[in-house]
């Protein structure tokens, strides 16, 4: 860890890392997970024109990493001096490994923003100061499936950097384990999917049954599958680990945040999108008001996931 970063004061009090860090790892899961999810459809679709689903997913891509990074440097002990991380780096840790990354994934998802929202950007910048600007569209059009190749591989590096930042805290069984990164990869896929689709549904008008949202219909539950096969592996490797992580194991079953588990993750962000896909009909799987609330259900799933994560993680320490 850079020794100069501490998750002390902030807005947290009582752990050293508290919520301000929890909505994060939960924001640059869902610009990550957005961002990929949309980038792999558009590719294995060969699509050539700017989709709802596009748009919607690289705004929210752009929007929540920054919001993120409010959060993140909010949580410094001197949020005023974050610029040093950005000139001081030791690549032996993952702090410095993960800003980096961030460095150049927030300006290339700005300029997947750009791109995308051409045709409505273009005429407000001939209208404006800034029309010089408009001269820089064809190096970006020239330039877009490079820039689109290294935005999707550096937003698969921001949703595992959310899992490595925390897993190196050796402390904490809970959290030092190589199945978190991996966790945090397939619930950043499933809460980026959602929130982008219900984005793309609401603010852009896409039909709820389109052809791009069935597709990612269709992969949710692989990726579901995926979140509740790591937890099960993560509780599982505590069980059956050493005597430092059956120390933790107990953080499934007792204690406040156990209910962030059962509640949040398993009875909201499992729970209500199977109940409404499966056990209600087809009628009520086909309506507008359960695909908002499978969406948002996923997206609450998973920021309770990455709460209990975090908390739990740091109350049953060794």
């Amino acid at each position: 860890m850079n020794e100069a970063i501490e998750f002390t004061v902030g807005f947290s009090h009582g752990v050293e890392w508290g919520w301000p860090i929890g909505v994060y790892l939960l924001l640059a899961g869902i610009s990550g997970g957005a961002m990929i999810v949309a980038l792999a459809l558009r590719y294995y679709k060969g699509q050539k024109e700017e989709t709802p689903l596009l748009k919607a997913a690289s705004l929210v891509s752009f929007a929540t990493i920054a919001l993120g990074m409010i959060f993140l440097v909010g949580d410094l002990e001197k949020p005023l001096y974050f610029w040093k991380i950005l000139i001081h780096y030791n690549f032996s840790s993952v702090m410095s490994i993960g800003v980096l990354a961030l460095c150049f994934y927030i300006p290339l998802s700005f300029l997947m923003v750009a791109i995308v929202f051409e045709s409505i950007i273009t005429p407000w910048l001939q209208r404006s100061p800034l029309a010089p600007l408009v001269r820089i569209y064809p190096l970006l059009r020239s330039l877009r499936k490079p820039l689109e190749a290294m935005t999707f591989l550096l937003a698969l590096t921001v949703c595992a950097y959310t899992g490595f930042l925390i897993s190196v805290l050796v402390r904490f069984p809970l959290l030092n384990t190589a199945i978190l990164p991996a966790l945090f990869v397939a619930s950043g896929l499933s809460a980026g999917t959602a929130f982008s689709s219900v984005v793309a549904a609401f603010f852009f008008k896409e039909e709820t049954h389109s052809s791009d949202l069935k597709t990612l219909h269709a992969i949710e539950w692989p990726v579901m599958a995926a979140e509740i096969l790591f937890l099960f592996m993560l509780f599982v490797s505590l069980v059956l680990g050493t005597q430092m992580g059956k120390s933790s194991a107990p953080a499934f079953f007792e204690g406040a945040y156990a209910g962030l588990l059962w509640i949040g993750v398993v009875g909201i962000g499992f729970g209500v999108p199977l109940v409404l896909n499966f056990a209600l009909g087809k009628k009520v799987a086909s309506s507008h008001a359960s695909f908002y609330l499978s969406g948002i259900s996923s997206v609450v799933g998973v920021l309770s996931l990455r709460l209990f994560i975090l908390y739990a993680g740091q109350t049953f320490a060794l």
